[in-house]
């Protein structure tokens, strides 16, 4: 399968919500959750528009996304979401390599990333180390976000000597 990495395009936000929404479906949440999260998982053009983000597509069809918000002293990872059936087939590490790839090129120290629990594993075999809880409620239930973070100086193209 040949994944091919590129940048959203506006136009493309309402495709992108739906695929959040699907995702965030997929791990059995409580269709009352999914309400409460609905701005949450919204992706909107002008977030597209004003954010670096990406899309993996397969054969033509937007299967994932995720996008980079940065700024000159951090880089947050933000709405990655991949199809259900499209889970375990490498679009999320090709996502996650092409961002973690921008990240150290703009020699940003490290990608912050607030993982839900079922994304944590995930996030831990690609190097992400775990640096913090975010904890919350929600309906009367507990919510622990991972908060995490893979370390990019190492990772930083070097100039060649003379430049």
């Amino acid at each position: 399968m040949e994944i091919e990495i590129r940048r959203a395009r506006p136009d493309e936000a309402d495709t992108l919500t739906e695929i959040a929404h699907s995702a965030k479906r997929h791990w059995g949440y409580p269709e009352g959750w999914i309400e409460l999260w609905r701005n949450d998982l919204t992706i909107t053009p002008d977030f597209v528009a004003q954010n670096e983000m990406y899309v993996a597509v397969v054969n033509g069809d937007v299967v994932g996304c995720c996008s980079i918000v940065y700024d000159e002293f951090q880089a947050e990872l933000e709405h990655m979401w991949i199809k259900p059936e499209h889970m375990g087939g490498g679009i999320g590490r090709a996502l996650f390599a092409h961002v973690r790839t921008r990240a150290a090129d703009l020699q940003l120290p490290a990608l912050e990333i607030s993982a839900a629990p079922n994304a944590e594993g995930f996030y831990r075999r690609i190097g992400a180390e775990r640096i913090g809880e975010i904890r919350s409620e929600i309906n009367g239930q507990p919510r622990v976000l991972r908060r995490m973070s893979l370390d990019l100086t190492s990772e930083y193209k070097k100039e060649p000597p003379g430049y």
